[in-house]
């Protein structure tokens, strides 16, 4: 069965550049020889993703040509078209590190030591920080977590090239629900689904935020599609106060084991109509890269790794990757993200899924998007409120969080307090 959407950059296939394992002992030998280069957590995601063919057509770290092209023009020239592309993608390089290393040369990427890549080296330029947050981000302004992720970074030189990488090592907690393009486009082609939509997410999910898959899926399917839903959760590096990822899977895991998802929300008529019922048409497939906290342009590149990854659409909600200042004030307006993909420019062959946002409402006793309900007050609970409530060990209400979701949060909560009251107690 044929794909239902091409690979970024009109290529066949996803790119390739995982060594094969027949090959390690030889790809280790050759880069014990070569000089090394440290990549960070948030680093290693990318060379993985750049492997396995999500960051299609990159096979290695943009050039400097190319770095200063994508921020200049959002797109990247590429086989003689335009092909949409926001984020400049290449590797921090230390000063002492970029003493050793020769343009024509490969260099070993080495992450705690361990070598994990080699990178025929193409281009070698400085980090021009001021540049990258104001094209990236629309602002001069660094007072915000993107800003400090690059100015707080002391390698001030990027490295640009040609990769190979040596298969990511499977974390035991979730490592079986991070796939390759090959392996998502082979399940979505299994499930036969004429539409296969992604949502983007860091956080666990309210009933609020878990709506947008429901109400996404069916709009599709009310357009006459067999359609299905991935909750696809970044699981890279992420703020240091995000809830880490191995307790958001578990969370996620339940949501798909328990079959919770639309739970009291769906329009229980419809499914019953079809002769199949929403949970079937559901899968959890985790995705290993580093968040940006971009807004508008990262709201681009989630798109693009999901149309690589073999989905036709992606949820875009409101404040979609939204991050704002630390004085609370937003960087971009409320539909950024949504209206971005009105003003591409250059090819891209997802399709962008808008969803507002939802809360609980009395009048129809579930979960409905706030649009459908002008001048009604819905039933909330501000986030800081709920993660006071979680950490007291006190479900919130129901209406706002699944008992089934509180409960792994609860424990995670009550988890950090005894290290925390620990770590105080020895020093």
């Amino acid at each position: 069965m044929p794909d239902l959407v091409p690979v970024h950059g009109g290529l066949d296939a996803p790119v390739n550049r995982v060594v094969p394992l027949s090959r390690r002992k030889q790809f280790l030998q050759e880069a014990a020889e070569l000089p090394t280069v440290e990549v960070s957590r948030a680093d290693l995601s990318t060379v993985y993703r750049i492997a396995d063919g999500t960051l299609s057509p990159l096979t290695g770290p943009m050039d400097e040509a190319t770095w200063h092209y994508v921020l200049d023009h959002d797109a990247l020239d590429f086989g003689f078209r335009h092909y949409a592309w926001t984020a400049p993608i290449s590797f921090p390089v230390a000063d002492e590190e970029a003493k050793r290393i020769r343009v024509g040369r490969p260099v070993a990427l080495v992450h705690e030591g361990e070598p994990v890549a080699i990178v025929r080296v193409t281009s070698l330029f400085e980090w021009d920080k001021p540049k990258h947050i104001e094209k990236f981000y629309g602002t001069r302004r660094t007072d915000h977590p993107g800003g400090r992720m690059i100015l707080e970074d002391p390698r001030t030189k990027l490295l640009g090239g040609e990769l190979w990488a040596l298969p990511q090592v499977v974390d035991p907690e979730y490592g079986e629900f991070v796939l390759s393009p090959r392996q998502v486009r082979t399940l979505i082609a299994e499930r036969r689904w004429e539409r296969a939509l992604a949502f983007q997410t860091r956080n666990p999910l309210h009933r609020a935020h878990e709506y947008a898959l429901v109400a996404g899926v069916e709009r599709l399917t009310r357009q006459g599609y067999f359609a299905g839903v991935v909750l696809n959760p970044l699981v890279g590096e992420l703020k240091e106060d995000d809830v880490p990822a191995r307790v958001r899977m578990r969370c996620y895991r339940a949501l798909h084991d328990l079959k919770l998802l639309g739970k009291g929300d769906k329009d229980e008529a419809l499914w019953r109509e079809l002769g199949y019922d929403l949970t079937e048409v559901f899968e959890l497939v985790g995705l290993d890269i580093k968040m940006l906290y971009g807004g508008p342009k990262e709201a681009v590149m989630h798109a693009i790794y999901r149309q690589n990854l073999g989905f036709t659409d992606i949820v875009i909600g409101r404040k979609h990757a939204d991050a704002p200042y630390d004085d609370g004030t937003p960087i971009w307006g409320d539909f950024d993200a949504q209206e971005i993909f009105q003003h591409l420019r250059g090819d891209l062959r997802i399709q962008p899924c808008n969803i507002g946002f939802a809360a609980y409402f009395e009048s129809v006793g579930r979960v409905d998007l706030i649009e459908n309900h002008p001048g009604e007050k819905p039933v909330s609970i501000s986030g800081s409120k709920i993660r006071e409530m979680l950490t007291r060990g006190e479900r919130p209400d129901e209406r706002i969080l699944r008992p089934e979701i509180a409960d792994i949060l609860i424990a995670y909560y009550r988890e950090q307090a005894a290290r925390k009251s620990n770590e105080r107690q020895r020093g």
